[in-house]
């Protein structure tokens, strides 16, 4: 074989072991935390009675079901390359909008909250787009000032509204099916949105190169208002949901749940520097870290919910490390 033959051989093999690199690393990150689910569920199975029993799984499901709708949400800012650290606060003070509304009617309790969302996240997709701030910047500022209209609605935690035992709002946050139901035809929503319109394809073109993005000529500005508008509307519906569930609009709930959003994410193999994600990534991520919590009451308990938030930040640093490490080996591919 003559030295041509070698290298030109040699140059085969590198660019198919490149291929399969490029192929085997991308898989990592989207199914990673689907393979750690199944595992986890396997192995909790077969060493605890209690956990496959329908009433762990619903408590799992019911239980949980609302706060997984803040992820949904962050799972579109994130692609963008952005981030939205007010929905913990957006979902209590949905929950307190939602409750007060239940008590002038149904359709209230609804739109209120929604409507109080979609105005808040719209005037932070604003200040993101138009006046070119920082997402962590704008969203930690409406973190806070939620949190203070909170206050201010509520005389400082001093007022609980509660829901009517008669009102038909209550049924939306009741038993397993109802809440179950609805995040998942929100996540199904969530992934024709992204993967079947313009709309999601322009988030994801805009988070791997947003200077590309405007150079095709894609609505970016309008893109990222209305993504911080998604964000905000969903996370005020969640809470109100979760009042609904809760029967009263309860001040203290939320606090720390943008972090848990953040941590699902980017878990379901999300990079957290955008550009790529999916929502069937996400659905994997919440589920692992229920499961994970929810092992962690029957296990832990003892250590209270400090134990949690630390495997939250753990998942978190481990799977951005990962990310990471992935994505520069792609680049030398």
């Amino acid at each position: 074989m003559t030295s041509t033959a070698v290298t030109t051989a040699g140059a085969a093999t590198g660019t198919a072991r490149a291929t399969l690199g490029e192929r085997i690393a991308p898989q990592i990150q989207r199914r990673g935390a689907l393979a750690v689910l199944v595992l986890v569920v396997v192995i909790a199975s077969a060493t605890s009675s209690t956990f496959p029993t329908w009433s762990n799984i619903s408590s799992i499901l019911g239980n949980n079901a609302f706060v997984w709708v803040l992820a949904l949400g962050m799972t579109f800012v994130i692609i963008t390359g952005g981030i939205d650290l007010s929905v913990g606060s957006m979902y209590a003070l949905g929950g307190v909008l939602g409750a007060y509304g239940a008590t002038h009617g149904t359709w209230l309790a609804i739109l209120l909250p929604l409507a109080v969302g979609a105005a808040w996240g719209t005037v932070q997709g604003l200040l993101v787009a138009k006046a070119r701030m920082a997402p962590f910047i704008v969203t930690l500022v409406g973190l806070l000032g939620l949190r203070g209209l909170l206050q201010a609605v509520t005389d400082e935690g001093a007022t609980t509204y509660l829901v009517p035992r008669h009102s038909h709002f209550r049924s939306l946050g009741a038993g397993t099916w109802t809440p179950v139901l609805i995040v998942a035809a929100l996540f199904a929503l969530g992934a024709l949105l992204l993967t079947r319109t313009r709309f999601g394809a322009t988030l994801t073109a805009m988070g791997g190169n947003e200077n590309a993005a405007v150079l095709l000529g894609l609505p970016v500005a309008r893109a990222k208002v209305l993504v911080y508008l998604l964000s905000g509307t969903l996370a005020a519906a969640a809470g109100a949901l979760g009042g609904a569930r809760l029967g009263s609009g309860v001040t203290t709930i939320g606090v720390g749940y943008e972090l848990t959003a953040i941590a699902s994410v980017v878990i379901g193999g999300t990079l957290l520097t955008g550009g790529s994600g999916s929502v069937s990534g996400t659905v994997s991520g919440v589920l692992l870290l229920a499961v994970i919590h929810n092992l962690i009451d029957h296990y832990f308990s003892q250590y209270g919910s400090a134990f949690t938030d630390t495997v939250n930040g753990g998942f978190l640093a481990v799977v951005v490390l990962m990310q990471t490490l992935l994505s520069r080996t792609q680049q030398l591919e």
